[in-house]
Order: C-alpha cells, then sequence, then structure tokens
C-alpha cells in the first residue's frame, strides 16, 4: 500500500506559507541583525525543502523494519546529546539565557530536544502497546505501580529539559502527551484524573516557589483579567484583581496586530508590527504576523490546512490494526495539537507565553526537521492501513 498523499500535500502547503512569511515578516530582523535580506528566507527554504524530503524518504521505508530503528535512535541519541550538552564547548553549543539548547552544525544550531520530542513518544507508544491494557479490576494503585517506570522516565528527561535546559514550554506540551495517551493506551479516567491532578499540583509548586516565575504569571493576570473577572461576582472579582503597573510589551502588541489585521489583514508585506513592536515575529509570534497581513480569513485558512492534516495524522492511527503505530501517530497528533494551541494561546493573551513555535509554520530548522520526522514516520506507517 501507498503512503496517506493527502497528509504529506497539506504538510507541504504549511512549509509553503512558513517560507513565504520567514521573507515578508523579517525586514526589521534582517536590519537589526545586519544580515542579508534574503537570509532568514535562505535558510527556511534550505530546511523546507529538506523536511519535504525528509517526509518524502521515510515515506517510502519499510514500517516493520525502520519504525522501531528510527524511533529509538532519535530517543537515545537526542537525550544522550541533551545530557551531554552542559559539558560541551561553547565552540559546539549555543547559550542563551544561561540554557544550552542548540548545537552548531555547519553553520546552523539544531536544538536536540525537538528530534527527542518524537523519539520519546515512540517510546512511549513502543512501551505501552507492550505493557499496558485495559484496566477493569486493576484499581487505582494497581494502575499507578505500572505507570511508575514510566513517570520516573518521564520526570527524569523533564528535569533535563526544565533545569539545565530551562524550556519549560516543551515539559508542558510533552506532559499533555503522556496524559493523553496513557488514556489512549488503556488507564482508566479515574487514573486520568489522579495523574492530572498531580501535575497541576507540581505546576502550581514549580511556579510558587521561584519569584520570576510569579512575576510573570502576575504580569499574565494582569493583561487577561479582565475577560475572566468580568464573569464573576463583583466581590469575589474585586480581590482577585491585580493592579495593571505595566502592561506585558510582547503581548500587546500581538493583540495589536492581530486586531490591526481585522477581516483580510493590511496585506503581503505591509504589516507594522513587525517592525521593531514584536521582537522576531517570524519565530514564536508567526501567528500574530500572519494575522496582521492576512487577518482572519488568512489565519482561518492556515487553521483549516492544520486542522485537516491533524485529521488524516488521526485516520492513519484509527486505521491501524498494530497498537504500537495506533499510539504513535495520535501521540504525534496530539504533540503537533498542543504546540498549536500553547502558542496561539500565548501571542493572545490567553494563556503565559511558553516560547513554542507553531508546527512548520515558525521559522526554525529544530522545530521543522523534528516535526518532519514525526509527520515522516507517521506516513510511513500509513502504509500498513487502510487509508481509502
Amino acid at each position: 500500500m501507498t503512503a496517506d498523499r493527502k497528509l504529506f500535500t497539506l504538510v507541504s502547503i504549511l512549509i509553503g506559507i512558513s517560507i513565504i512569511l520567514s521573507y515578508t515578516l523579517t525586514p526589521y530582523t534582517t536590519l537589526l541583525f545586519g544580515v542579508n535580506e534574503f537570509h532568514f528566507v535562505i535558510r527556511q527554504i534550505i530546511f523546507g525543502i529538506g523536511s519535504i524530503f525528509l517526509i518524502w524518504g521515510l515515506s517510502l521505508l519499510d514500517p516493520d523494519r525502520w519504525l522501531k530503528i528510527i524511533g529509538f535512535t532519535l530517543f537515545l541519541g537526542s537525550l544522550t546529546l541533551m545530557i551531554a550538552m552542559p559539558f560541551l564547548p561553547e565552540s559546539i553549543v549555543s547559550e542563551v539565557g544561561g540554557a544550552k539548547r542548540w548545537i552548531k552544525i555547519a553553520g546552523f544550531s539544531l536544538a536536540p530536544v525537538e528530534f527527542f520530542k518524537v523519539g520519546f513518544i515512540y517510546f512511549l507508544a513502543w512501551s505501552f502497546s507492550r505493557k499496558l491494557g485495559h484496566h477493569d479490576g486493576m484499581g487505582i494503585s494497581n494502575e499507578f505501580k505500572r505507570f511508575l517506570p514510566y513517570g520516573v522516565v518521564f520526570l527524569a528527561s523533564m528535569f533535563i529539559i526544565a533545569f539545565l535546559q530551562k524550556d519549560i514550554g516543551q515539559v508542558v506540551v510533552l506532559g499533555a502527551t503522556l496524559l493523553f495517551m496513557l488514556m489512549f493506551a488503556g488507564s482508566s479516567f479515574r487514573f486520568f484524573l489522579t495523574i492530572l491532578g498531580v501535575i497541576f499540583s507540581a505546576v502550581v509548586i514549580f511556579i510558587v516557589t521561584a519569584e520570576h516565575r510569579i512575576l510573570r504569571i502576575k504580569s499574565w493576570w494582569a493583561l487577561a483579567q479582565n475577560s475572566v473577572l468580568e464573569l464573576l461576582p463583583t466581590a469575589l472579582a474585586d480581590k482577585l484583581r491585580v493592579p495593571v503597573e505595566v502592561e506585558p510589551y510582547q503581548i500587546g502588541n500581538s493583540l495589536n496586530a492581530i486586531h490591526n489585521g481585522g477581516l483580510f489583514g493590511t496585506g503581503l508585506a505591509d504589516g507594522t508590527f513587525k517592525l521593531g513592536f514584536l521582537s522576531e515575529v517570524h519565530t514564536d509570534f508567526v501567528l500574530a504576523g500572519l494575522a496582521e497581513e492576512f487577518g482572519f480569513v488568512g489565519v482561518l485558512f492556515v487553521v483549516i490546512i492544520f486542522l485537516w492534516m491533524i485529521q488524516r495524522i488521526f485516520k492513519v492511527a484509527n486505521r491501524s490494526k498494530d497498537t504500537s503505530i495506533y499510539l504513535f501517530s495520535i501521540g504525534i497528533g496530539l504533540i503537533l495539537s498542543f504546540s498549536f494551541l500553547v502558542n496561539a494561546y500565548g501571542i493572545s493573551g490567553i494563556t503565559p507565553i511558553k516560547g513554542i513555535s507553531v508546527p512548520f509554520l515558525s521559522y526554525g530548522g529544530s522545530s521543522m526537521l523534528g516535526a518532519a520526522f514525526g509527520v515522516g514516520m507517521v506516513l510511513m506507517a500509513s502504509k500498513k492501513a487502510d487509508m481509502r
């Protein structure tokens, strides 16, 4: 059987849009860094075309032979790199904000965490398919015992990402993906809610133990509080309200850019908030840049293409008789969806910004190639599913 051509086409469309945006949204950034006006678009073309060929090449491989090899190579290889990165010299590893996240390769910087996410999902899918099953009569304590080894692996991995690389956004996305994969693997809804409660408690403790995180949450709440508190009784709303000392700069400009776009946008390359108001808008704030220049219609088009892509990935899972492929496809669909939602909620002020890129849309080779590996492996697996 052949791989799912519709899924390949949808991903290629998103990559094409990202190439356009990496040019039209970067005039100020190129001046700021003193580089050629085509600097970012040329790099995005290289990674975009490379990703398309990577997806196509993976789709041609035999899933029975190569899926496991590629999955475990990504998992173990990227995990090893993340552990080693704090000890590598700056000539090899880039350090930003005290965190070493990127490895320098031939003039480019790659983030191993983007490839680790795909490998981690494959590891979970492979292991869940072998050891997890239905929960009838098991009891919550036995479910915890069954989950414990995965919890240890997850906590160890998240320690590396959260504390060594200081990348909380990736922890949020991976944690949400793990939680939902547990449900699809056969865990009970009661266990799901229990783990959700544990995770929520851990996040609260993580926030309140660091002053800079508390200030970030207060800054976000100062902006988001009006839309929430108006739904509550006045007495309660007054107690929860915090004074707006300084409006979060990035969020304020992001919302203004979205508002300025209106229904049809200002037009290609005619946006104004990319001119120094939103720093590096082509990366984490690419949806705000898209909204300003292409308006609601442009954002709606991208959302439809993205949702269609997710639907094709879930269809591969639904049509697969192999449990590991079923869980892996679900995991890839979930992590792409959560990444999109976390970014969209962040740039619109609904949640704090987490620095998560939009899959296949934001500028950046690591996120593009990482997502390409995930979709390419799903396409490889789709040959074992009836996609008619």
